[in-house]
C-alpha cells in the first residue's frame, strides 16, 4: 500500500466527481464530501487496485493505493478515470472564451468526465445494461462481483471490482444474465486479453476506426461503441452525434430555439468547445440533467400526446422545449430556478 499526491493543473473538484453518476455507480448516495473511492481492474488486465481519493484544503488529492500491480501504473489509470491526465489550464480558457460555458463550469464545480476504469469495464457494462434501468444493471453487476471479482474494503467500505478477463472467459454462466450475453462477455474478455481493448491504443486511433473495430464484439452497435470510446479511454475532443439529449441542452442554454438543436447548430457551437468538446458535451448533458430538463421535454410531449399531438417515438427524437415551464426553460448558468 502507497500514499500520494496528485496535484490538480487547474480547477477541480473532488467532490463534483464523486456526485457524477454513471453507469455501475447509478442510484449511490452522493458523498459527503470530497473523497472517491474506486475498485477496478487494471491497465494490464492482470490485478485489481483498490484506491482512496481524498481532495485537501489546498486542492491536492490524496491517493491511498492497493494493488499488487505498480502503483505508478495505477495512479496512470487514476488520473485517466477523473480526467486528470490533460492539463486544465485549455478547459478554463474555454469557459473565458465561451460564457455560456463558463458559467457552467463555475457553476458545476468544473467539472470533468468521470471515466469508467477501462474500456474493457465500460464493455462489459454496456452488455449488462443493455435494455436494463441502470440501477438494475448495477445490481447484476454487483452480483457478477460477488461471484467472479473482488469486494475490497476501501477506507471502510466495500466496493465491488469487476473480474478479471481470464475469469469471464472461463464463466459457464452468470447470475441475472441470459446465455447469449454470458457469450458475449467472454468475448469481451477475449478482446481485453488480447490488447483490443487497451485505452491508450484506442484513444490513439482514428475515431472512426476506432468506433469500427468495437462495434466488431457482439452485442455492441454504434451507440455502446461511442460510450467505450468516449467514456473510457480519456478521448477529450470527439463530438458524438449519437448522445439524443445534447440537442436539446445546447438548445436550452444557448438559445438557439424552441426545439432542439439541428445538427449543424450544434456543430457550430462545438467548434467553439475545441479541443475539450467531450469535456463540453459532458459538462453540457450533466447540468440539462440536474434541471431536470429531460424529464420536463418528456411531461411536454406527454401533455402534447394527450391533447392529440404525437409522442416521441424513441429516446433519440428531437425533443420540444416550448412547453418547458419558465421556471426551467431557457435557464441561464448560474440562475436560479424551481427544478434545483
Amino acid at each position: 500500500m502507497g500514499t500520494y499526491t496528485i496535484v490538480p493543473d487547474g480547477p477541480f473538484s473532488l467532490a463534483a466527481a464523486a456526485a457524477f453518476g454513471f453507469g455501475p455507480r447509478a442510484g449511490e448516495p452522493t458523498p459527503a464530501g470530497g473523497e472517491m473511492r474506486l475498485a477496478f481492474v487494471t491497465d494490464d488486465m492482470r490485478h485489481h487496485a483498490s484506491v482512496h481519493l481524498v481532495q485537501r484544503a489546498d486542492g491536492a488529492i490524496k491517493a491511498v493505493v492497493s494493488s499488487d500491480a505498480d502503483d505508478d501504473v495505477v495512479l496512470r489509470q487514476v488520473r485517466r478515470i477523473v480526467s486528470l491526465d490533460r492539463p486544465g489550464g485549455p478547459w478554463a480558457e474555454l469557459g473565458e472564451r465561451d460564457p455560456v460555458l463558463g458559467a457552467l463550469q463555475r457553476e458545476h464545480d468544473w467539472l470533468r468526465p468521470v471515466l469508467f476504469h477501462s474500456p474493457y469495464e465500460a464493455a462489459a457494462w454496456a452488455i449488462i445494461s443493455a435494455r436494463r434501468y441502470r440501477t438494475q444493471a448495477a445490481a447484476v453487476r454487483t452480483r457478477i462481483c460477488a461471484e467472479l471479482g473482488a469486494m475490497p474494503t476501501v477506507a471502510g467500505e466495500e466496493v465491488p471490482a469487476f473480474p478479471l478477463p481470464e475469469r469471464l472467459l472461463a464463466a459457464e454462466a452468470l447470475s441475472g444474465m441470459a446465455a447469449n450475453r454470458v457469450a458475449w462477455l467472454r468475448e469481451v474478455a477475449r478482446a481485453a486479453l488480447d490488447g483490443r481493448l487497451d485505452a491508450p491504443r484506442l484513444a490513439a486511433m482514428e475515431h472512426g476506426d476506432a468506433l469500427t473495430e468495437l462495434q466488431k464484439l457482439p452485442g455492441i452497435g454504434p451507440m455502446y461503441a461511442t460510450l467505450i470510446l468516449l467514456r473510457a479511454t480519456g478521448v477529450a475532443d470527439m463530438l458524438t452525434s449519437t448522445e439524443p439529449r445534447l440537442p436539446g441542452y445546447v438548445a436550452h442554454f444557448y438559445g438557439t430555439g424552441p426545439e432542439a438543436a439541428t445538427r449543424a447548430e450544434v456543430e457550430r457551437i462545438a467548434e467553439g468547445w475545441r479541443p475539450y468538446r467531450t469535456w463540453a458535451a459532458v459538462l453540457v448533458r450533466a447540468a440539462g440533467d440536474r434541471l431536470g430538463l429531460a424529464q420536463a421535454a418528456l411531461a411536454a410531449a406527454r401533455a402534447a400526446g394527450d391533447a392529440g399531438g404525437t409522442l416521441p417515438c424513441s429516446p433519440t427524437a428531437r425533443h420540444s422545449f416550448a412547453a418547458v415551464p419558465a421556471a426551467g426553460r431557457r435557464h441561464r448558468p448560474g440562475e436560479r430556478t424551481a427544478s434545483r
